[in-house]
């Protein structure tokens, strides 16, 4: 189960993705199923909230739609926005959970033992297609992260890793666009990785039910056609169930919130001499099962 949150003449909504790779209008077929006195939640972060009852009722709408082509939508025809266009909190983010991606860093001692985490502010946020701004009066070092991304189903305190997966909603990507001279000159990971418009998400949230095997995804990032990432979650150092299991001791993670799992080998940073973002630059990263994230970098 693929969903989006999409806009059509200037109208936000959220659709689901069919075999077909048609997008069927939620809200058009619950209203046509079910009538006005039972409306469809408006946002990806009500479906979340409403848990496995809006899960069963969009599957029962997507049994109800097959043969009526009028509640379907082709991807030409809707803009595609950020799977959760504003989260409520900062973006979660694991940081060196590759080995090759920790040394291409630093060196093997900047292996983190521990988890590391940091947070990007939910203004980052743009969808695919959107132009990720060139903040050319404020860093000469814009880099490029590509990552799957957690989203928390239900309200998790104190959770044991062999319980996580209860609290799992489902499945995303992002770019984790970060600034490299404001992330070494603020000596923390804040600002530099809080820009505008540099947390690229989407284009889809997939439901935890569609992902057998969330820790076997190969994740790949192109700069203009060239693949530069190719890794596998199956390479984590903490693997996602960790994830839950530290962030969940005294914090409490709420429906909706977003944890980004860490970025494999391969980043501009990493190559001698690196290789950053430039304007007109267009980053592609696909993850097996997710899809693909495309954003060009403006001019």
């Amino acid at each position: 189960m693929k969903l989006a949150t999409v806009k059509k003449d200037g109208v936000s909504f959220v659709i689901c993705e069919d075999r077909t790779e048609k997008l069927l209008h939620l809200a058009r077929a619950n209203k046509e199923k079910y009538g006005e006195d039972h409306a469809f939640p408006s946002s990806m972060l009500a479906i979340i909230d409403g848990g496995k009852a809006e899960i069963e009722r969009i599957k029962e709408l997507q049994s109800y739609a097959e043969g009526k082509p009028h509640l379907f939508l082709d991807k030409e025809e809707v803009v595609f926005e950020a799977p959760i266009p504003r989260p409520r909190k900062n973006i979660f983010c694991v940081g060196k959970n590759y080995k090759d991606h920790a040394i291409e860093m630093g060196s093997e001692a900047d292996i983190p033992e521990h988890i590391m985490l940091f947070t990007k502010a939910p203004t980052t946020v743009i969808g695919t297609g959107e132009a990720i701004p060139n903040h050319a009066s404020v860093t000469e070092q814009l880099d490029y992260e590509g990552e799957v991304a957690v989203v928390i189903g239900k309200t998790a305190k104190g959770v044991k890793r062999e319980a996580a997966e209860d609290y799992i909603f489902g499945y995303t990507i992002i770019n984790d666009v970060t600034a490299r001279d404001l992330q070494a000159r603020h000596k923390q990971f804040f600002i530099g990785k809080s820009l505008d418009g540099s947390c690229p998400m989407g284009p889809y949230i997939v439901h935890k039910s569609s992902i057998q095997h969330p820790l076997k995804l190969q994740v790949q990032t192109k700069v203009n056609g060239e693949l530069r990432q190719n890794g596998n979650t199956g390479q984590f150092i903490f693997s996602i169930p960790e994830m839950i299991e530290t962030l969940s001791k005294g914090m409490t993670l709420e429906p909706g919130d977003i944890i980004a799992t860490g970025t494999p080998a391969g980043v501009g940073k990493g190559f001698k001499p690196p290789r950053f973002l430039n304007s007109g630059d267009e980053i592609e990263i696909t993850v097996e099962g997710l899809g693909t994230l495309a954003n060009k970098v403006e001019f």
